[in-house]
């Protein structure tokens, strides 16, 4: 029994690495998400810098050129916004996977641990009712 044991065990540790590793790749995910939410701000705050700009352009004076330049940096700044909006949605996608890739492998360590558990239980029951027997024997 104490062969089974170990193989169960090796099996365990595999387990809990498995969901070390998980863990790590759910952070990164985390991570690499905060960061495109990030830049998805910093495209905000950039297109409202040129709305703003562009009202005091308008106030001001009337140069045709600047009017034409601060309309094509806002239009570029729209489609910068919703390419980022995308890379936004895949991070999150990506956190999404790692969390459920987590989840399943906490329950398969959480099962293997429950079944060791059992097992061991088991065992322990085995080992006691072979240990009253023999005395029993003994005695007899």
């Amino acid at each position: 029994m104490a062969k089974f044991r170990y193989r169960m065990q090796s099996i365990l540790n595999i387990k809990i690495q498995m969901e070390s590793q998980a863990k790590m790749e759910l952070g990164q995910a985390q991570k690499r998400l905060s960061e495109e939410e990030e830049r998805l701000e910093a495209l905000y705050r950039r297109k409202d810098f040129y709305l703003e700009e562009g009202r005091k352009l308008r106030m001001d004076s009337l140069k045709v050129q600047s009017l034409r330049d601060n309309e094509y940096a806002v239009a570029r700044m729209e489609e910068y916004i919703e390419a980022q909006k995308e890379n936004v949605r895949k991070a999150e996608q990506q956190v999404e996977e790692a969390r459920e890739k987590l989840q399943e492998v906490m329950k398969e360590r959480k099962a293997l641990e429950q079944f060791m558990q059992e097992e061991n239980a088991r065992e322990s029951k085995e080992v006691d009712e072979l240990t009253s027997y023999t005395y029993g024997q003994k005695r007899g």
